[in-house]
C-alpha cells in the first residue's frame, strides 16, 4: 500500500517524499515511470480515475518519450501542488486553513450551483481522513495530488461524477466533456449512448413525425386529414412499413451531426476564449450556436433527403441513394439546401433560448435535476433534431 507524502510546503522533505514515491512507482527500476506503472501505482493506492495516468504523464513529459523521469515527475507534482493550493485557498473563505461544508456551499453558490448541506457534507466526507468533517491542506493535497484537474471548475466536475451529485449544468452550457473524459475516451461512450438513444427515440416516434409532415403538406379545406385518417391513408398507399419512410436517413445523420457539433464546439471555444482563463457563459453560448450552425450546414442535405423520403409515394424512390441521384439530376445541387436559411436562423438563437429558460426554471426552484441522460433524450427526442444542442 502506497502512502502519499504529506509535507505542507515545497521543501527538502517534500523532495524526499517525491523521491520515495517515485521509487515505489518505478517498478522495473529503469529510472522512469510510464503510464502502465503509474496506472498500477494509482490502483494500488485505491485511486480509480479513468485517464488520470495518461493525463499526468502527458502533462509532465517534457522530452516526449512517453514516460517521466524523476526530474519531470517532481516538477509536475510541485506545479500541480501550487495550483491545488490556490484552489484550496479560494475555498477557505475564513482563512482558518480548513474547508467546511458551509464554505463548499458558498463557493458553489458563487458559481450559480446550489447544493444542500447534506450534499456538501457528502463531498467533505470523500476527502476527510481524520473524521473531523473538515478538510485541511494535507487532506486536500492527498486527495487531489493525482487528479489531473486542479482548478475549481475541474474539481467541481470531479465531485459531480465521483459523488454522483446533481450539481447542475451551469458549468457546461452547452454540455461539454472534461479533460479527463477526453483523455480516457469516455467522451465517445457518451456520444454513442446519445446516438443510440436518438436512434431508438426517433424510430419509435417516426410514424408520428411522418403523419405530421403528411398533414402539413396535404391537408386542406377540401382534403381534411385527421390523425387516424392520415395513418390509414399512408398504410393503404404503402403498407405498414411506409409509416417509417425517411427514418433510416434520420437515424443515419445522428452520428455525423453529433460528432461535428462536438468537434466544432471545442474549436470555437478555443477561438473565443483566452487560454488559461475561465470560459464565460456568453462565449459558451456563441460557441454552441456556431457549432450547431456548422453541424447543420454539413448534414442539411441529409435533412432534405429525409423529408423527400418521408413524403415520397410508393415506388418513387428505391432508397436514399436513388433519391439523391434524382434530386441532383432534376433540380441541381442547390436543391439539397432548400429551406436552409430559415433553418439556420432557428438554430442560432436556440442555445440562448435554452439557457434562458433553464436558468429561469432553476432560479424559481422548478428544476431540480438536469442529468446528462435526460439532456440526451431531450435533445434527441423532444427538441427538433435539427436544433438540438451539443450533448454528451
Amino acid at each position: 500500500m502506497f502512502l502519499l507524502p504529506t509535507a505542507c510546503c515545497l521543501n527538502a522533505d517534500s523532495e524526499r517524499s517525491y523521491q520515495d514515491l517515485f521509487e515505489r512507482l518505478d517498478t522495473n527500476k529503469d529510472g522512469k515511470v510510464d503510464v502502465a506503472e503509474l496506472r498500477a501505482g494509482l490502483k494500488a493506492m485505491g485511486i480509480f480515475r479513468h485517464g488520470a495516468a495518461q493525463k499526468i504523464v502527458s502533462s509532465g513529459d517534457q522530452n516526449k518519450d512517453g514516460s517521466l523521469d524523476f526530474s519531470e515527475f517532481s516538477k509536475y507534482l510541485k506545479e500541480h501542488e501550487k495550483k491545488l493550493l490556490l484552489t484550496f485557498k479560494s475555498l477557505d473563505k475564513n482563512n482558518d486553513g480548513r474547508i467546511d461544508a458551509s464554505e463548499i456551499q458558498l463557493s458553489l453558490a458563487e458559481l450559480g450551483i446550489h447544493v444542500s448541506k447534506d450534499d456538501a457534507m457528502k463531498i467533505l466526507q470523500s476527502m476527510d481522513i481524520d473524521g473531523t468533517m473538515m478538510v485541511d491542506w494535507n487532506e486536500w493535497r492527498e486527495h487531489f495530488l493525482f487528479c489531473p484537474g486542479h482548478n475549481l471548475e475541474d474539481i467541481i466536475r470531479y465531485w459531480k461524477h465521483s459523488t454522483v451529485l446533481d450539481l447542475g449544468e451551469s458549468l457546461a452550457i452547452p454540455d461539454e466533456f472534461t479533460e479527463e473524459e477526453k483523455s480516457s475516451g469516455g467522451w465517445w461512450k457518451q456520444l454513442v449512448a446519445g446516438g443510440f438513444a436518438g436512434a431508438v427515440s426517433r424510430t419509435g416516434t417516426a410514424p408520428l413525425d411522418r403523419i405530421k409532415v403528411f398533414m402539413q403538406v396535404h391537408a386542406s379545406k377540401s382534403n381534411k386529414i385527421g390523425l387516424i385518417g392520415g395513418l390509414r391513408q399512408m398504410i393503404s398507399e404503402g403498407g405498414l412499413m411506409s409509416l417509417w419512410r425517411g427514418n433510416g436517413t434520420n437515424v443515419l445523420k445522428i452520428a455525423p451531426e453529433t460528432a461535428i457539433k462536438f468537434m466544432a464546439y471545442e474549436q470555437y471555444k478555443k477561438l473565443l476564449s483566452t487560454e488559461g482563463q475561465k470560459i464565460e457563459t456568453h462565449c459558451r453560448f456563441m460557441a454552441g450556436s456556431m457549432a450547431g450552425a456548422t453541424a447543420q450546414t454539413a448534414i442539411y442535405p441529409m435533412e432534405v433527403l429525409k423529408t423527400r423520403l418521408t413524403l415520397r409515394k410508393t415506388g418513387q424512390y428505391s432508397g436514399m441513394v436513388d433519391c439523391a441521384k434524382k434530386i441532383l439530376k432534376n433540380e441541381g445541387i442547390k436543391a439539397f439546401y432548400k429551406g436552409y436559411i430559415p433553418n439556420l436562423l432557428g438554430i442560432i438563437p436556440y442555445a440562448g433560448i435554452d439557457l434562458a429558460v433553464y436558468e429561469s426554471l432553476k432560479n424559481t426552484g422548478c428544476l431540480t435535476t438536469k442529468t446528462r441522460l435526460t439532456q440526451v433524450f431531450w435533445c434527441c427526442w423532444v427538441v427538433a433534431p435539427s436544433q438540438a444542442p451539443v450533448v454528451s
